[in-house]
């Protein structure tokens, strides 16, 4: 008995050894590069929206590194509701003008904007066009503004932010979440976040190092960025 006993326990143990799996790296293996922005918002899953209400129809998100945060939401004319800055779409002077679907980001680091992207003389003296916001309307994107001083990203998640403000408080957006509000979407991917109107071939997409701005006018180059793109 005591023979068979310890047969079994050896035919136990040759099995125990047999079924055990190894796994290595493949040091051949390249992962795929990240799809180009538009494509990203094509096909990333929509996120339950409830998470990140901000405010009357308005979506707010940061980033998981709270880099970038931006809002959905809506301007009249240069009038963009944001939970975030001071703005005046609420005057009642402003109620004449169209109400439009815009997306509105704000980077804590970012690049300065090509001389192409310059869209502004700045009351003619040709100064103050700074980076750091982007807009998406659904014709048109853009990448910085006339302005003085920091804008509330910097002020809160800069160099010399604060850390406390509304930006601060704003629900993360994962990595590969996407967030839909009246035709326009945004998606944090790769480093950084892409926000655009799919049907229109409109968007951007910002980090920290780089941005780019995508119209339907020039076809996509290999790679994902387009040729009308961006990078300072």
């Amino acid at each position: 008995m005591r023979g068979w006993a310890r047969a079994g326990a050896a035919v136990l143990v040759l099995l125990a050894l047999t079924s055990c799996s190894f796994t290595a790296e493949d040091p051949t293996y390249v992962p795929p590069a990240p799809l180009p922005p538009l494509a990203q918002l094509e096909q990333a899953p929509l996120v339950d929206p409830a998470g990140y209400v901000a405010g009357e129809d308005v979506l707010l998100f940061a980033t998981e590194d709270r880099g970038i945060a931006c809002s959905l939401t809506s301007a009249r004319g240069n009038h963009i509701n944001l939970p975030y800055e001071t703005n005046t779409f609420g005057d009642a002077a402003n109620n004449k003008l169209d109400t439009v679907p815009v997306a509105h980001c704000e980077l804590a680091v970012y690049p300065p904007p090509a001389p192409a992207d310059v869209r502004d003389d700045c009351a003619g003296t040709g100064l103050g066009y700074l980076g750091g916001v982007a807009v998406l309307q659904p014709v048109q994107a853009t990448y910085g503004a006339c302005r003085s001083g920091v804008t509330a990203m910097e002020s809160e998640r800069g160099p010399k932010g604060t850390g406390q403000g509304p930006i601060s408080e704003a629900a993360v957006l994962p990595e590969g979440g996407n967030l839909e509000r009246n035709g326009l979407r945004c998606t944090a991917y790769n480093g950084g976040v892409a926000c655009g109107n799919v049907s229109a071939g409109v968007g951007f997409f910002i980090s920290p190092e780089r941005y780019e701005l995508l119209s339907p006018s020039v076809p996509a180059a290999p790679g994902g960025s387009a040729e009308t793109s961006k990078t300072p």
